[in-house]
C-alpha cells in the first residue's frame, strides 16, 4: 500500500499539485493530457461550444482587505471561464459551514456573492448547503462551478502560445496573496495592501474584440503566481518563454513585504490579474485597449515566447543576468484562495 500522505503543497498549484494531478487524479478520473489542462473544459453542446469549470475556496481569513470568501468564489470561477475566451453565464454555489459560524457573517458573504455575480453579469442558479459539526471544518468553505458560452471560432488555450508571441499582464502582481497573508498574520497596520480580487470577463471581452484570433493564451495567475502559470504555458505549448524582471509591475508595499518575509512575488497568488500571449502584430493594439479598462490600467508587456520547444521559463534579472524559473515547489502561502 502506498503510504505517501497528501501535503499542503499538493494544493499549492505548484509542482506538487501537478504531480498529484498527473500521477493520480487525472489518470484515474479522465485521462486528459497535459495540453488539455486549462482553467475550464471546453465541451460541445449541439454545435455550441461551452466552457465548464469548478473551484473550491478555503481562504483564511474569510474576510480580508478588498473582499471575502464570497467575492473570491464568484470572481474566481467567472475568471476561469473568461480565460477560455467564454462569456460566463451561470454559476452554482456549494456551502460547507461549520456549526457555530456567525449568521451575520454568512449573510454578508452571501450578499457579496450576489453583488459580485451582478457585477460580472452572471446568475447563481443552483447550489447546496451542508453544516458540519464544530471542529470538523474551518468556518466556511465554498465551491462554485460555472458555465460559459464561447462565441468565436478560434481556440484560446495554454497550448496555443507560439514563438514571437508577446506576454502581457494587466497590472501589479502579488497584491491578493500579500493582502490575505498580512490580515492573517496581523500585519494589516503595517501596510494598506488590498486584494486585487475582481471579475476579468469584461477585460477579456475587450482583449478578444481587439486581438481576435491573434489572442492565443489567456490565463489568470492565481495559486503559484505568475512564475508557475507561465511555466505551465511553456510546458503546454512546448515553447520557451523569456520574461524581464524590470518590466513586471510590482507595487512598492508588496515588494517591501516580500523582501521582509523572503517571498518571491512571482510566486504569490493573484485574483484579478491575467496573462495574455498574443501575436506580435497585435500586441501593441491589445495593450493599448487593456489600458483603457478599469482592470488594465497598469498593463505591460513583460516578455515574449522566444523559441519552439523546451517548455522552459527564463527570467532576465534587473542586473542583466538570466536564470531558469520553475514551478512553485511546496507551499509558499497556504489557504490564500
Amino acid at each position: 500500500m502506498n503510504k505517501e500522505l497528501i501535503l499542503l503543497g499538493h494544493g499549492s498549484g505548484g509542482k506538487l499539485s501537478h504531480q498529484l494531478l498527473d500521477d493520480l487524479i487525472i489518470p484515474t478520473l479522465s485521462g486528459i493530457s497535459l495540453a488539455g489542462q486549462n482553467d475550464a473544459a471546453l465541451v460541445d453542446a449541439d454545435g455550441r461550444r461551452l466552457a465548464f469549470t469548478t473551484d473550491s475556496y478555503v481562504v483564511d481569513p474569510v474576510f480580508f482587505p478588498g473582499g471575502n470568501i464570497g467575492t473570491l468564489a464568484v470572481n474566481g470561477t467567472v475568471n476561469d471561464l473568461a480565460m477560455m475566451g467564454a462569456r460566463p453565464l451561470f454559476l452554482s454555489a456549494g456551502l460547507i459551514i461549520e456549526e457555530g459560524f456567525s449568521r451575520n457573517d454568512l449573510g454578508t458573504i452571501l450578499a457579496s456573492m450576489r453583488q459580485a455575480a451582478d457585477a460580472a453579469g452572471v446568475r447563481i442558479v443552483t447550489g447546496d448547503t451542508k453544516v458540519v459539526p464544530r471542529g470538523k471544518a474551518d468556518r466556511i468553505f465554498i465551491n462554485t462551478s460555472g458555465i460559459g458560452l464561447v462565441e468565436h471560432d478560434f481556440t484560446i488555450s495554454g497550448a496555443c502560445a507560439r514563438p514571437g508571441d508577446r506576454i502581457i499582464i494587466n497590472g501589479t502582481v502579488g497584491d491578493h496573496g500579500i493582502a490575505v497573508m498580512a490580515k492573517r498574520e496581523g500585519l494589516e497596520l503595517l501596510t494598506d495592501i488590498v486584494s486585487d480580487c475582481a471579475p476579468l470577463n469584461g477585460l477579456v471581452a475587450d482583449i478578444i474584440a481587439e486581438g481576435g484570433g491573434d489572442v492565443h493564451v489567456l490565463r489568470d495567475p492565481t495559486r503559484g503566481g505568475v512564475a508557475t502559470t507561465l511555466k505551465e504555458i511553456a510546458l503546454q505549448s512546448d515553447v520557451t518563454i523569456m520574461i524581464r524582471e524590470e518590466a513586471i509591475p510590482l507595487a512598492g508595499p508588496v515588494k517591501g513585504v516580500c523582501a521582509i518575509l523572503g517571498l518571491d512575488p512571482l510566486y504569490v497568488a493573484n485574483e484579478g490579474k491575467l496573462l495574455v500571449a498574443v501575436a506580435p502584430s497585435a500586441a501593441e493594439r491589445v495593450l493599448a485597449r487593456m489600458k483603457t479598462h478599469p482592470c488594465g490600467g497598469a498593463a505591460a508587456i513583460i516578455g515574449e515566447v522566444t523559441d519552439a520547444g523546451g517548455g522552459k521559463l527564463r527570467l532576465e534579472t534587473s542586473v542583466g543576468g538570466v536564470r531558469a524559473v520553475e514551478m512553485l515547489a511546496g507551499e509558499q502561502l497556504p489557504r490564500i484562495c
